[in-house]
């Protein structure tokens, strides 16, 4: 029986927890829904923010959606959850353009299957008001701005790393 729960934890068949809260981070019901929206407890300017003051980030999403649910949200995954309860901590007690910032922790793990594949290719039907995230797209440039900058400094990291093995005569 455990295992057959666990097996459907979190899908459509599941008639406790909201599947679509599992799989995007919202629901378009909010609190209305009449599933469980298990929240985890413990578990470029924004995104340099966020690395400066936080810890390091492995992906950042922004909603380009108009529905009430997913409108203005961004999405930060930090490489540690104690960075990510940090933030939503600190973000609590903020303000942005005049409105308070609203920080919670999402069960998201996995942001490609919260994304509309539709969307993706220019063929989401339901537009903005889409369920799905539809994802603000970044310059290639940017990307490799923000991105770029943490992979240039592993590479150079792993380079002095090997240069000092080749010095001390490890291989």
């Amino acid at each position: 029986m455990a295992e057959y729960l666990a097996s459907i934890f979190g899908t459509e068949k599941d008639k406790v927890n909201c599947s679509f809260y599992f799989k995007i981070g919202a629901c378009r019901h909010g609190d209305r829904c009449s599933r469980l929206h298990n929240k985890p407890t413990f578990s470029q300017e924004v995104f340099t923010e966020m690395e400066e003051k936080y810890g390091e980030v492995e992906e950042m999403n922004v909603c380009d959606n108009l529905g009430d649910h997913l409108v203005g949200n961004v999405y930060v995954k930090f490489r540690n959850e104690e960075d990510a309860e940090k933030a939503v901590l600190d973000l609590n007690n903020r303000w942005f353009n005049g409105q308070p910032i609203h920080a919670e922790l999402s069960p998201v793990t996995d942001f490609r299957e919260a994304c509309c594949h539709q969307y993706e290719t220019g063929g989401c039907t339901r537009g903005g008001f889409c369920n799905f995230m539809h994802l603000k797209p970044i310059s290639h440039d940017l990307r490799r701005q923000l991105y770029g900058r943490r992979r240039k400094a592993e590479h150079d990291h792993k380079r002095r790393r090997s240069r000092d093995r080749e010095r001390s005569g490890r291989f």
